[in-house]
């Protein structure tokens, strides 16, 4: 599966938003009958483009106050010390994003934390001891204005028939 039509568009659209929805439900909202629709989405998690389904929890439900952006300056750009700190950093449940950044900076970090006082203290015992770490610049979240994994499709069905 290399292209998309628009019934694939709807299934990807339809469970972004819902993913909970039954088989039978899906069809009926993307405008096919049930077995055809199952077979797209197999097609789909199959071809790559579907990568699995979870549960969106508020962070302030259980506790995690604080959103944190930090970037990351490395002290040394050449490929094996990246690899250890983009290991490194994997392993750390508290980033809950991290990109390669290009600028001022390596890597651009989203962390979660209870409150100031464990950010900080996360901060000093871990960010700042990883390897081939020099420097840390964080910024604070004051509030969400917009917080969604939601990819926009609408470029695809201009593409597709």
């Amino acid at each position: 599966m290399e292209t998309l039509d628009k019934f694939d568009v709807a299934i990807l659209n339809q469970l972004q938003s819902e993913a909970r929805l039954t088989n039978a439900e899906l069809a009926s909202r993307v405008g096919l009958s049930a077995a055809p629709c199952w077979r797209r989405v197999r097609a789909l998690e199959e071809a790559g483009f579907i990568t699995g389904y979870r549960a969106e929890i508020n962070r302030h439900k259980i506790g995690l106050d604080v959103l944190a952006f930090v970037r990351l300056d490395a002290a040394q750009n050449t490929g094996e010390m990246l690899h250890a700190l983009e290991e490194a950093i994997h392993k750390i449940p508290e980033v809950v994003s991290c990109h390669y950044i290009s600028g001022t900076g390596t890597f651009e970090l989203q962390v979660v934390s209870r409150d100031l006082n464990t950010f900080s203290q996360f901060a000093r015992d871990v960010l700042i001891n990883l390897p081939n770490v020099k420097d840390l610049h964080t910024s604070f979240s004051l509030g969400e204005v917009k917080a969604s994994s939601a990819l926009p499709l609408g470029h695809l069905t201009r593409t597709v028939s």
